[in-house]
């Protein structure tokens, strides 16, 4: 299922013209957001660290410290 059917399907507005514009207008916004989001990864220099038992790891600090990508995503969201 693609981003704009999950937000057509999670719509509470209730015609189907409507939950088809208001997800387009979501999978817009998501879209922004995930290349602002791959953008601050290469600025930022993410390398790949590591892949442990427990997953990927990345780092943007020179091998330093270790993120998973979801923890690369709130660090993201704190700075923006």
């Amino acid at each position: 299922m693609t981003l704009k059917e999950k937000f057509e399907t999670k719509s509470s507005i209730d015609t189907t013209k409507e939950a088809k514009v208001f997800a387009s207008e979501c999978e817009k916004i998501a879209d922004e957001f995930a290349i602002g989001f791959g953008e601050w990864c290469i600025k930022k220099r993410v390398d790949f660290f590591d892949d442990t038992e427990i997953g990927e790891t990345y780092t943007i600090d020179g091998f330093v410290s270790r993120y998973k990508v979801k923890e690369l995503l709130e660090i993201y969201k704190k700075e923006k």
